[in-house]
């Protein structure tokens, strides 16, 4: 499978700095896994993640959503040219998580020259899907 990454060498822990002072490291999003085509990421079912209910709360999911496609799709091009920017957002919560960590996983289904849309999928610790995710991204020049 061809690497879809503007720079074919990154590894997963050149992903490490992007989280800092962000949304994702307050939620606790671990970066898992850089493959040729897609990302994988993981989130506590914690106190920073639940709802009142004592479920993972659906912005949780969006927010880890969010943060897989537009990684995703900022490493598909040439930041010192481009930015890539969510449009819209999508999410389908199917199955609750209560304790443990969620991972999830994206991939593009469409990668243009001003637009990129991802799936992302959200599953709980024994592959059962927790929300499903599509995210349109626009690629803007800087």
């Amino acid at each position: 499978m061809a690497v879809i990454w503007f720079n074919p060498g990154i590894q997963v822990s050149d992903l490490l700095p992007l989280g800092k002072g962000t949304m994702g490291e307050h939620l606790g999003i671990e970066w898992e896994e850089l493959g040729p085509d897609f990302i994988k990421a993981s989130m506590p079912v914690d106190h920073r993640t639940k709802q009142p209910y004592g479920l993972l709360h659906g912005g949780a999911s969006v927010a880890l959503a969010e943060t897989l496609g537009s990684v995703g799709a900022a490493l598909t091009v040439d930041s010192a040219k481009f930015i890539a920017v969510g449009m819209e957002i999508n999410a389908n919560h199917i199955r609750s998580a209560r304790q443990g960590r969620v991972v999830g996983i994206t991939r593009p289904i469409h990668r243009g020259a001003s637009t990129q849309v991802w799936e992302i999928r959200i599953e709980d610790e024994q592959g059962k899907l927790i929300c499903i995710s599509r995210l349109t991204v626009a690629i803007r020049k800087i």
